[in-house]
């Protein structure tokens, strides 16, 4: 099942620059792993903000569920997500 999630993060102001610099590191670390995976296949940002346009593909609701929660940033987070189905005009 393919997602169009929009991931924005809002990081306290007031956070410790170590506390966040490591946050920031482990998710990097964790979004190479999910797209080595073949899971995260697409990833952009949006300029101008701390977000993401993100096409995710796995098998359920669920699996997107707790591999976004999985995210570092994720108590950070405001998600968005909207399942895609194919469409029937577009070339394959």
């Amino acid at each position: 099942m393919l997602f169009h999630v929009r991931m924005d993060v809002s990081l306290p102001p007031d956070l410790d620059p170590e506390v966040r610099a490591d946050l920031v590191a482990r998710e990097k670390a964790r979004a190479l792993e999910l797209q080595r995976a073949g899971v995260w296949p697409q990833l952009w940002r949006i300029v101008g903000e701390y977000a993401n346009f993100s096409i995710f593909d796995v098998p359920s609701n669920d699996t997107l569920h707790d591999l976004l929660s999985s995210l570092p940033l994720f108590p950070y987070m405001r998600v968005q997500v909207t399942p895609l189905a194919h469409h029937p005009s577009k070339l394959d």
